[in-house]
């Protein structure tokens, strides 16, 4: 199954209040492991920075001011993402972020099928923070590098978040490490003992023991005509 695990960055909360994307950041998983092909943009929001929003991303005016409208990457965008289920941590918000953005170049809403990480994970783990940091931490996800908060970086800490919340490395039952490689799908394990084949042919004496056994039965039915 094809899924594009996605973020956003924006100036604001409330996309209806004329707040903007900033960054966009996707990367494509089939059955839940990442291809290795990624779609990344900034964006130039045509509006100033408030500095609550530059604060959490660290995109300044100067930065974007160079960078393409929405505009111009939104074909690239929507051949990437295709019809491919979406993977989004808190997914109204980025959702209602591209819809608004997709109608002001007069572009039909997202219609993708959707998997909200929050809801996953608070069903998951009811009571417990949902939050991308916080769930790194519960799968020991090493989030080192996000001082700030950015589009593709998130979407890959996701992309394992996700992997966990879907089973994880339970899949294989630890299986994978043992492996010395793989054959058509086929696990191939190494580092067992080699242990000689055990011998076919009977015994002389387990031949006896079998004679002694057959003339203690009483017409067999592998006699019978």
């Amino acid at each position: 199954m094809r899924e594009i695990v996605l973020d956003t960055e924006t100036t604001g909360l409330d996309p209806l209040a004329g707040h903007r994307v900033v960054e966009i950041g996707c990367i494509e998983l089939v059955n839940t492991v990442a291809t290795g092909r990624t779609f990344h943009a900034y964006f130039n929001p045509e509006m100033l920075m408030p500095a609550g929003a530059q604060d959490i991303h660290g995109l300044s005016d100067e930065f974007l001011s160079d960078k393409p409208l929405f505009a111009d990457k939104v074909h690239e965008l929507m051949e990437f993402i295709g019809d491919a289920q979406l993977v989004i941590h808190n997914a109204q918000f980025d959702i209602g972020f591209i819809n608004a953005e997709l109608e002001r170049v007069g572009r039909p809403k997202l219609v993708n099928a959707y998997v909200d990480t929050v809801s996953v994970a608070r069903r998951k783990f009811p009571g417990q923070r949902a939050s991308l940091d916080a769930l790194c931490e519960r799968f020991s996800i090493d989030n080192s590098r996000r001082t700030k908060h950015g589009a593709l970086l998130d979407s890959e800490l996701l992309a394992e978040v996700y992997l966990e919340l879907s089973g994880g490395r339970q899949r294989d039952l630890g299986l994978a490490a043992e492996a010395g490689g793989a054959i058509a799908g086929v696990l191939v394990v190494t580092d067992r003992p080699v242990r000689p084949p055990r011998p076919h042919a009977p015994s002389a004496a387990e031949l006896a023991a079998h004679a002694a056994f057959l003339s203690q039965i009483s017409e067999p039915l592998w006699l019978r005509a």
